[in-house]
């Protein structure tokens, strides 16, 4: 018996040998930027699991080496994946043919139990009805001069107060969780007109916060699992991360829908409402269904809580690298008053490239996919086969010197403007939005675009006109670029707070 078992063993490791030997080759061989070899059945399962903790800059590295911008991956049991970073073919899947290019099931079946039917997990008739309401809603000015009253009650009574005291103690924080919190109060009183006092001095756990957070990453899990199935069967049986994932999602749905009952009630109850919050707009116009607008929320809560606090993260990384294009800001800010008012700091065209210029580097969203419903041909020839799911790229976009010039990987924020040599002012230039599409394009082009970095520029203004943000790592070594659902920091920002000398 126990020769039987040592035959049956080596005639095992035997058949697994040439696996193992392509598993090895692979893992030394991870930061290759070739188009990844693809087997019979696992396709090029080796490859991705060699880079699964750097997919984002793996396949960006693959894309620089093509002709095309474009390269196709092929996920175990055939599934195809299209990768690119061409210009031309953004625009076909984004705008010309935005009808073809979908969420899809995949998306939508794994967003779901978070995001329900919410804008931006839907398509077709629900997808432009939600589109419609919302973007009335945006263009209203009550709401725009809320947000602004919202964000500089936040800056000046938390954030600015928060960072003096870390000045006075000489203290490490770690700034994307600072700015994670500012984020998180703002968009949540916008939002809900909900305050979670998550950015306090004491740096409270909250627990709509946390369970927020959870589910973010526990999604963005699912999206990068390898084989999808394997979270389906720990959903279906409820354990590992899946039970994680359902109690803060559970968390997050409950406090939603209680805040929206809530806010029905004073509904009811006034013939006019004190608040102009996005949810107090919804229900006032008619929009009762309870799930419709937990739905609605959650996705804005989801598009405001991160994009601007990760863009913010890596902004104020790059300028303490630059030292030149920091002082070029702070004199911008100068030109302005103490507590300059949204009209002055919409002028703040030095800090407005200088904040292109880092989305350039490091977006928010650094990668969005999209599912063909009928077989086409993309314009640089690519075949796309129903079904198969197509992801444009914004981070290897902001990398390729196809796109960019020789000076691509250059941080300058001057790519961006162009100087009035006889008033001696800047002029910023728009970037065509399917080469620099960060804040998407075509008809899903992001509603709070404009509002979101009036926002920036505020922070930014109040942040440096007081202090200088000094990262504790060392100087040129680069944090490393993670992505949940949208951009992190791994490990944190971690900085000290130096009141500048007025």
């Amino acid at each position: 018996m126990m020769k039987i078992d040592l035959e049956f063993s080596t005639s095992l490791l035997i058949c697994l040998l040439p696996f193992l030997l392509i598993f090895f080759i692979n893992l030394f061989n991870s930061k290759s930027t070739k188009i990844p070899k693809s087997y019979p059945i696992i396709g090029s399962y080796f490859s991705i699991l060699a880079n699964k903790h750097r997919r984002i800059q793996w396949t960006s590295d693959v894309i620089q080496t093509t002709t095309n911008l474009t390269f196709t991956l092929i996920r175990p049991f055939g599934f195809r994946q299209i990768f690119t970073a061409n210009p031309s073919n953004v625009q076909y899947i984004l705008k010309t043919h935005f009808h073809i290019y979908q969420k899809g099931h995949v998306f939508k079946s794994t967003m779901a139990d978070f995001l329900g039917d919410g804008i931006f997990n839907v398509d077709g008739e629900i997808w432009k009805y939600q589109r419609q309401v919302a973007s009335h809603e945006f263009n209203t000015k009550s709401l725009r001069k809320f947000i602004e009253t919202v964000v500089d009650a936040e800056l000046n009574e938390r954030l600015i107060p928060f960072l003096a005291v870390a000045a006075a103690e000489k203290k490490v924080v770690d700034f994307q969780d600072i700015l994670q919190r500012f984020a998180f109060d703002n968009i949540c009183k916008i939002a809900f007109g909900y305050d979670p006092a998550y950015l306090l001095p004491s740096l409270p756990q909250a627990k709509f916060a946390v369970a927020f957070e959870e589910a973010v990453k526990l999604s963005s899990e699912r999206f990068n699992a390898i084989f999808p199935f394997s979270w389906k069967i720990k959903r279906r049986f409820n354990f590992g991360t899946e039970k994680k994932f359902r109690i803060a999602v559970d968390e997050v749905r409950q406090f939603a829908k209680q805040l929206v009952k809530e806010k029905q009630r004073e509904v009811n109850e006034k013939s006019s409402l004190d608040s102009v919050d996005l949810l107090s707009r919804f229900l006032s116009v008619g929009h009762t269904d309870e799930d419709f607008v937990t739905d609605i929320v959650i996705s804005f809560i989801l598009a405001g809580r991160d994009t601007t606090s990760a863009a913010l993260t890596w902004f104020f990384w790059l300028i303490s690298e630059h030292p030149v294009v920091e002082s070029f800001i702070l004199n911008e800010i100068k030109s302005k008053s103490e507590s300059p008012v949204y009209d002055e700091v919409k002028e703040m065209i030095y800090t407005h490239a200088s904040l292109c210029e880092s989305t350039r580097f490091y977006p928010p969203v650094p990668i969005d996919t999209k599912t063909a419903t009928e077989d086409n041909v993309l314009p640089d020839g690519t075949f796309v086969k129903k079904g198969t799911r197509v992801s444009y790229h914004p981070y290897a976009m902001g990398r390729a010197e196809k796109l960019w010039g020789k000076d691509s990987d250059k941080f300058k924020p001057e790519r961006w403007l162009d100087k009035d040599e006889v008033a001696g002012n800047w002029n910023f230039v728009t970037k065509d939005m399917y080469t620099y599409p960060v804040f998407q394009a075509g008809p899903r082009i992001c509603l709070g675009k404009e509002m979101a970095f009036l926002q920036m520029k505020r922070v930014v203004a109040g942040v440096l006109r007081r202090f200088k943000v000094v990262p504790v790592t060392e100087k040129g070594v680069e944090p490393v670029f993670i992505s949940y659902l949208t951009a992190k920091m791994k490990g944190g920002f971690h900085v000290t707070i130096e009141e500048r000398d007025h």
